[in-house]
């Protein structure tokens, strides 16, 4: 069976690991409950990113100069 956790050694830069040493006291929590929900955050992000990605790969491309004249034409721009 696989343990929950994994160790992992990240080096911060001085100020980003102050203000999270901060973060983590002012919230009663750990610096790795912090770090770990951040990173969560990011690749949740990205996953939706690519699944709006997937939904459209079959919309029709556009040229630069097509893209421009619809805008205008929605007076978007």
């Amino acid at each position: 069976m696989q343990p929950k956790s994994k160790r992992s050694t990240i080096t911060f830069d001085a100020d980003v690991h102050r203000a999270l040493a901060e973060k983590a006291s002012r919230s009663r929590r750990s610096m790795s409950s912090i770090v770990n929900e951040a990173v969560r955050r990011i690749l949740e992000e990205e996953v939706d990113d690519l699944k709006v990605i997937a939904e459209r790969v079959a919309e029709p491309k556009m040229s630069y100069e097509e893209v421009l004249r619809d805008l205008k034409r929605h007076g978007r721009l």
